[in-house]
């Protein structure tokens, strides 16, 4: 980040104190709940539907969403709200009708177990190990970003900086499990918005509203050589500045086919991150119901996320030098920094400080308490130990916890290479959750696809998408698209090549028998019991209800910002 430090005094460290005394009391009254490994890695599945939904939303609420999303606003305006109401919202929705009954009906642990029983061993261990890769490098991310708040509080040399960031949250999930990190995530929540919603209200405030905001970025664009035109930033469709492409037909299409359904399903329905949240529910209604409730605060957050980033390009000397030119020691990823800097008293900064240190805990958590499950019950336990006592797997989990953190440590390195840290986490999820997606779908609606394509299908798709990075202008510049623009095509290549080979092997390998896929595929006999058990409930308990008043908001919000 940029050299310079923020003036804290003595009670935003008070501040910083005492929420970091509730953090870690968290995770020592976590641990005495603790019993066997359930409990450890799913919180013995008995939290209420709102817990697990608050900690669903906060588990994303990371340094990814507001460095990045607020770098992105900063860079690209208002076209990055898509990452919220088209990448999101439509993909929980769908995880939490469609594709939590499979998950907790089956009382599968894991996501890469569920992928065990659908195909077998084969796709079980691609996707366990490319799942666990991709969560040490995002964990990374987080904690370089992390590491950025404590080395600009402080004034900490880099490395010293990631190491006491990884700590703090290596004691209380190593302590706690998954219910310090989800109880965590529910304090976490509130703080972030708290920290953030006064960097909208002030910055609107000083620049006169959102007319005033929209008339400074229209004069700073007619003198921009870096950055995109104002038209482009003032308006969510079609979305040019953020697709990098020069056609409006193509940008549409890249942001619904290649952000809105292949990233966003591949993210949202098979991450275990996500998934693992609704799976720590008490019932079949509040594991649906946990994604669904999470996608009401999800589609307001680019408010005091992107909003933030908009304000920082116009009013932050360094930014607006970066955005005219590309000159200056600045980069986009410093946006919440320094509008911190630049807008918030002592005592409030405490408060905001303390919220993005909140946010980044919060997703490296996410990130670690996801990667100890998979590492322990789908690799460690499935193919190197088996059959121990359950105190061993759980002694495994905290073991897999340290090392992770360990390496996390050195994966943050991979991060401070982009000046916008979208870049690299949509090229991530491309690579991973796209293809992942793609085996799912066709799998869960498709009973005749077999053990066979459930491998070869990840793995195509995967070679798939980082041969489009390879030619992308990123690489070696053979296609001429480049960013995030190059990740979406990379997304869309991995799923219709996913798709392709899946189909292919299927018809030429033997499929199981209907009798082995009770619970793993659609039934159209098993969705319509349990309408007619939730049809009983109150329509706020019931999942498809509450799925369309969320729908009809996020619609309108893609109205009026149009």
């Amino acid at each position: 980040m940029a050299e310079t430090l923020i003036d804290a005094q003595f009670v935003d460290y008070a501040i910083l104190a005492i929420y970091f005394g509730f953090v870690l009391g968290i995770g020592l009254l976590a641990r005495r709940h603790i019993s066997d490994s359930v409990d450890f890695f799913l919180s013995g599945r008995s939290l209420p539907a709102w817990v697990t939904g608050l900690a669903f939303i906060s588990a994303n609420l990371g340094a990814v969403e507001i460095m990045g999303m607020s770098a992105s606003g900063a860079e690209f305006g208002l076209p990055t709200v898509h990452y919220f109401w088209v990448g999101a919202i439509p993909a929980m929705l769908f995880l939490g009708v469609v594709m939590m009954p499979f998950y907790y009906g089956s009382k599968v642990r894991s996501v890469p177990e569920f992928m065990l029983r659908r195909f077998g061993p084969g796709a079980h261990l691609v996707n366990a190990i490319s799942f666990a890769l991709a969560q040490l490098l995002i964990a990374g991310v987080n904690l370089y970003l992390l590491s950025t708040i404590v080395q600009a509080l402080l004034g900490w040399p880099r490395w010293t900086a990631l190491f006491v960031a990884a700590m703090v949250v290596l004691f209380y999930i190593t302590l706690g499990g998954l219910s310090a990190a989800i109880y965590n995530e529910v304090l976490q929540f509130f703080v972030i918005v708290a920290a953030l919603l006064p960097l909208t209200l002030i910055g609107l405030h000083r620049v006169g509203g959102w007319s005033g905001l929209t008339d400074e970025i229209t004069k700073a664009a007619a003198n921009n050589e870096a950055g995109p035109p104002a038209d482009q930033q003032l308006n969510s469709w079609p979305g040019q500045a953020l697709t990098g492409f020069d056609s409006p037909l193509l940008s549409v299409i890249g942001i619904v086919f290649g952000l809105g359904f292949v990233l966003s399903f591949g993210y949202w329905t098979t991450n275990f991150v996500e998934v693992q949240r609704a799976m720590a529910s008490n019932s079949m209604s509040a594991a649906q119901r946990s994604p669904i409730i999470g996608s009401f605060p999800k589609m307001f957050v680019p408010f005091i996320v992107v909003i933030p980033g908009m304000l920082a390009a116009v009013t932050v000397s360094e930014l607006v030098q970066l955005k005219e030119d590309g000159s200056g020691g600045a980069t986009y990823n410093d946006s919440i920094l320094f509008l911190m800097r630049d807008l918030l008293p002592n005592g409030m900064l405490g408060v905001a400080i303390a919220g993005l240190l909140a946010s980044f805990m919060a997703g490296m958590a996410a990130n670690i308490s996801a990667f100890n499950t998979v590492f322990s019950y789908d690799l460690w336990q499935t193919y190197l130990v088996k059959e121990k006592d359950d105190s061993y797997y759980t002694g495994v989990g905290r073991v897999a916890t340290v090392a992770a953190t360990v390496i996390a440590i050195g994966t943050a390195t991979f991060a401070a290479n982009y000046s916008n840290i979208m870049t690299y986490l949509q090229t991530l999820f491309g690579f991973f959750n796209a293809p992942l997606f793609a085996t799912f779908i066709l799998g869960m609606f498709w009973k005749r696809m077999t053990a066979a394509a459930g491998w070869s299908g990840l793995v195509a798709g995967t070679v798939a998408a980082v041969t489009v990075w390879v030619l992308s202008e990123d690489v070696l510049g053979v296609i001429a698209i480049g960013e995030q623009g190059a990740a979406f095509v990379a997304a869309g290549a991995a799923f219709v090549v996913d798709i392709i080979v899946s189909v292919v092997v299927s018809l030429g390998t033997e499929p199981k028998a209907e009798s082995e896929l009770e619970g793993l595929v659609y039934s159209r006999e098993r969705r319509a019991r349990q309408h007619a058990e939730y049809s009983r409930l109150p329509w706020h308990q019931q999942p498809a209800r509450l799925a369309g008043v969320s729908l009809g908001l996020v619609v309108l919000l893609n109205i009026l910002f149009w």
